[in-house]
């Protein structure tokens, strides 16, 4: 088969285009012909070696911890899965990805694709909507009438939250770009803030209940951020390489999230996209053979805002 490895770490041009041997399936696994994969930022960051503490991989590498594909193969003692079932999953980060023409997957993490979209589309969906949920609902326990705010709203992550968080019935204040004021608010927003012109501490006058941190802020902007969560209220970061404040005297916690597999979880995603209330948005669509390209736009800085899939199978 066709994959796209690294053999050592370091900047894109590591990434090669090359033959490798076809995976089998072990015990509770599945092996399953991609259709596409997604980009994650820290995909980039794996690869030049930056990650080998938290997320160890052994060399050579396949990147690309989403997967949207079709059953091919089951391994022993797998049920609930036949050869030709669409899926999709977030695979193990330290184990091979699907940056390929076949991956072998947990069947533990896998479940149905959404019938709605293209099963290509589907990539974009696992690895972000997840860190969404669990970011609103696991860490931070939103409920009806809370009012949360989104910092990095335009992002992958944040265009899934802002939608999640409206259809829950909170009050969304979208922190985002110029640019992006349309689409936050078609994803839900009920206030949109512009990072560029104004300062997020003096345009938040009624405090929130939470507030979930997307972007890579100066630390100092991050702390600010507690001032507008009322006593008792939560800040969730994903930003896991800078700490979240807290503040102890106003019983205002701060959670690091690092996203986690949830099958259970993934498939409730799924119906809410099945169901029209979750819009799966896909900014870029490239073919397999451009990964390494795609690592040096992100490097630059040149990728668009959302979510970049990396079509394998169409």
């Amino acid at each position: 088969m066709k994959a796209v490895r690294f053999h050592e770490y370091g900047d894109p041009s590591v990434l090669r285009l090359e033959d490798a041997a076809q995976p089998v399936p072990g015990a509770g696994q599945v092996r399953i012909r991609v259709a596409a994969t997604s980009f994650n930022p820290v995909d980039g960051n794996i690869r030049a070696g930056f990650m080998q503490g938290p997320i160890p991989v052994a060399l050579p590498h396949t990147p690309g911890f989403d997967v949207a594909g079709t059953v091919d193969t089951l391994g022993e003692g797998v049920d609930g899965f036949r050869p030709g079932d669409n899926v999709i999953g977030f695979l193990p980060m330290t184990a091979a990805g699907a940056s390929a023409e076949y991956v072998v997957a947990p069947a533990e993490a896998l479940t149905s694709a959404p019938a709605s979209i293209p099963l290509t589309d589907a990539a974009a969906l696992p690895a972000v909507g997840l860190t969404a949920w669990q970011a609103l609902f696991d860490h931070a326990k939103l409920t009806t009438g809370q009012r949360v705010l989104v910092n990095g709203a335009a992002g992958a992550v944040g265009r899934y939250a802002v939608q999640l968080a409206h259809h829950a019935g909170a009050h969304v204040v979208a922190v985002a770009g110029p640019g992006s004021s349309a689409a936050v608010t078609s994803a839900g927003a009920d206030e949109v803030v512009d990072h560029t012109t104004t300062e997020v501490t003096t345009a938040v006058t009624e405090p929130v209940d939470v507030v979930l941190n997307l972007a890579p802020v100066d630390p100092a902007r991050l702390a600010d951020l507690l001032t507008v969560i009322r006593p008792g209220g939560v800040l969730v970061n994903t930003t896991v390489w800078m700490p979240a404040p807290a503040d102890d005297e106003r019983d205002v916690r701060g959670v690091d999230l690092f996203v986690r597999s949830d099958a259970d979880q993934l498939a409730h995603l799924v119906s809410l996209v099945d169901r029209g209330e979750l819009h799966v948005d896909v900014a870029r669509r490239v073919p397999l053979a451009e990964l390494p390209a795609l690592h040096a736009d992100a490097a630059a800085g040149a990728l668009p805002s959302g979510k970049t899939v990396v079509v394998v199978d169409a």
